[in-house]
Formats: structure tokens, sequence, C-alpha cells
């Protein structure tokens, strides 16, 4: 923990040079090549993940008015995450210090490793709390595309692809597992034999969500336990298997009724209510408004 104010009256006050990749997706890239600390500061909301690359020099990120500071040296990497509270970006850039920031909102960054993101509220009540704040070193595959970034030098016309293009494949190798590797990259997922299985109970129950298969069911096709299901698909997706297939269902249910190819008779069969009722009242616990309503709003 360090004060951080004691010395801001030789700190300069500067801006990131910033780049939006996609809604709630932006790179910000900072050289300081000043021979004084420089302040850059931007505020960001506790929806957002934040990635931090150090590629030279050292910088401080200060929070809570300087009584807290997280320091970050050449190739270092920094994420920080807390969905209870905003932490907006204070840096002191020491002279001759460059950094790289990503930025992703927990929707876009869930919607990168799973098709299911718009289906889905990820952050139950029990994992919306978790917050996370780890460091590493930057790889040297890593170092290449941060210094592509922050050096950038094509015609302006094609920043933006190309800034989207190297946004994801610095996640992608931020992610990637070396073989040997013991420890999870990822915060978000637990051990991968087991995120595979997990995953194909998710494809079971999508694929057949007319008839799904009991918990049990489900467990014997994937070759888990029972609990190692219930616990490790809560992990991942944020919700019991029944949960998320319920708002799955409902969220097919409402794009057919938009398409206006069924009634909702129809739509109701297709995603597994052999009585309208049943349906109707299902459609009406999740969005508030009746099938018919709904079709009706949007006329």
């Amino acid at each position: 923990m360090n004060n951080a104010q004691n010395h801001n009256q030789n700190v300069a006050v500067s801006a990131f040079d910033e780049t939006k990749i996609d809604d709630g997706f932006f790179i910000l890239t900072y050289k300081n090549d000043q021979n004084q600390t420089q302040n850059v500061v931007k505020d960001i909301d506790s929806d957002f993940i934040q990635f931090h690359f150090c590629l030279k020099g050292s910088s401080k990120f200060v929070f809570n008015q300087g009584r807290y500071a997280l320091n970050i040296l050449a190739e270092n990497a920094l994420l920080l995450y807390n969905p209870q509270r905003d932490l907006p970006i204070n840096l002191e850039a020491d002279p001759n210090s460059w950094i790289v920031s990503v930025l992703i909102s927990i929707k876009k960054f869930h919607s990168l490793f799973s098709q299911e993101a718009g289906y889905i509220t990820f952050l139950s009540e029990e994992n919306k709390d978790k917050k996370y704040y780890k460091d590493g070193v930057i790889s040297p595959s890593m170092a290449i595309v941060l210094n592509q970034l922050i050096n950038y030098n094509l015609n302006q016309s094609v920043k933006n692809l190309y800034f989207k293009a190297k946004a994801y494949e610095l996640l992608s190798l931020y992610f990637n597992r070396s073989e040997d590797a013991d420890v999870e990259q990822c915060p978000f997922l637990v051990d991968e034999t087991n995120v595979i299985k997990i995953r194909k109970a998710k494809d079971i129950i999508i694929s057949r969500m007319a008839e799904p298969p009991s918990l049990q069911e489900l467990a014997d096709e994937i070759g888990l336990t029972l609990k190692k299901l219930k616990e490790g698909f809560k992990q991942i997706y944020g919700d019991s298997v029944f949960s998320f297939l319920f708002d799955y269902k409902m969220e097919v249910a409402r794009k057919l009724l938009e398409a206006g190819n069924d009634n909702v008779n129809e739509v109701g069969l297709k995603v597994g209510y052999s009585t309208s009722s049943h349906f109707i009242a299902a459609f009406k616990k999740k969005y508030g408004t009746t099938p018919k309503k709904y079709v009706t709003s949007l006329n």
C-alpha cells in the first residue's frame, strides 16, 4: 500500500489514446515518453473487466483517493474485476513507460467463451459478488501484439479493424493454457476436462429442450456425478441446469414470436410445453406479459 498523493505536485495530467473495438469493448494505449510522471485517469463502471499490460517502465494504479495502490512493472499484466464497485483508472505512469489496457464488459467477455451469452444471465446472485485481482507475466507472443498496438502506424482507415483483430488475438493469448499448466488461466472456468463435459451437458439440453433428460440421466450421459454436474454447471453458466434451460427456452420462444411464422400454440410446442396455458404462464413469468400481448406490442 502506498499513499500516492505525496508527489502529485510533480505529476502532469494526460489522457489515453482510446479505440472502441465493439460495444462494451475498448483498447487504451498510453506512452509516457516524458521525463516526468504522468497521471492518466478514466471513469469505468463495475460492469467491466480490466486487463492492463506494462510493456516497459513501471506504473501504479491508485485507488480510494490515494489510499491504496497496485504497482505494475515492465512485462507484467494485471487483471482487475470488482462487480461490487466501480474501479476508475487512476494511473501514475513513470517516465518512459508504455501501457496497453483492454476494457471489456462482463457480458461481452462471456460471449467470447460461450455462444449462449445472449440467452443467459451469467452473474447469478452467488457469482456476481466475486472479484478478481490477478497479476501475471506477459508472454513473448503477447508482447508482439502489444507492441503492434502501441506502435500502430498503418493508415487510419484500417485502425479499427486492425485493433479489433489484435484485441481478440491478445485475449486468446492471455487465456491460452500451456500444456503443462496446472493453474487455471481463466478465473471463470473450472477444471478443463469437466468444462468439456459441462458444455456437452448444455448442448444436450439445448438440442432436446422440448423433452430434456432428467438431471441424473444427463449426469450419466456426460460421465459426471450429479453433484459435479450441478456444481460445474452453476460455476460456468451462473445458474442451475433447469433455470438456464428455462431462460434459454423463453428467449427462443420470444425470437420465434418475433419471426411471426408460428402461432402461440406452435411456439409453445417447439420449446416443450404440451399445453398453451403452461407456456403462456411461463412466458408471463419471464417477461411479465403474455405471448399474444408481446406480439401485439411488436406491431
